[in-house]
């Protein structure tokens, strides 16, 4: 994905995308090696960042409050249904880049090591998910459709 279409996408959530040149380390990384990072309204990604971490890590910003964004330095935090809420709207957010779907991050998920219950992203997300979908719909960041509204969680 390049660079100008993801910026498109983070620009509805105020996120400003610094890529960092290959072979480097990316600033704010919970993880390392490859993974995105988040530190302040930044996420830093390299040309070799998984897309998925891209949108897993917009939505930790997205989900987290206004006290915890403004202290944002690499571990984002938060309890075990926000985690749940993030992996549901990436897996939205996924829809809106174009040439990447559901099906293609739901892959990426598994492969990365995601673990649900149901055994992969897509039988949690399709089956299990009801409570990081209402998590969502409760702090404003969907709407009862399903639609992401491209709100920041407020509080």
């Amino acid at each position: 994905m390049d660079a100008a279409t993801l910026q498109h996408l983070l620009d509805r959530w105020h996120i400003e995308l610094v890529m960092m040149p290959e072979n480097t380390g990316i600033p704010g990384s919970f993880w390392g090696d490859d993974e995105a990072g988040l530190i302040g309204s930044r996420l830093y990604a390299r040309p070799d960042t998984p897309l998925h971490s891209v949108l897993h890590e917009a939505g930790h910003f997205v989900c987290m409050n206004r006290r915890r964004r403004a202290q944002l330095h690499t571990n984002a935090g938060g309890t075990v249904l926000e985690e749940s809420a993030v992996c549901f709207l990436q897996v939205l957010a996924a829809g809106h880049l174009p040439g990447y779907d559901r099906d293609q991050l739901f892959a990426d998920m598994d492969a990365w090591g995601y673990s649900f219950r149901l055994g992969s992203t897509r039988a949690w997300f399709e089956q299990d998910a009801e409570d990081a979908r209402d998590w969502l719909i409760q702090h404003g960041i969907t709407s009862k459709d399903g639609r992401i509204t491209w709100a920041l969680r407020e509080g």
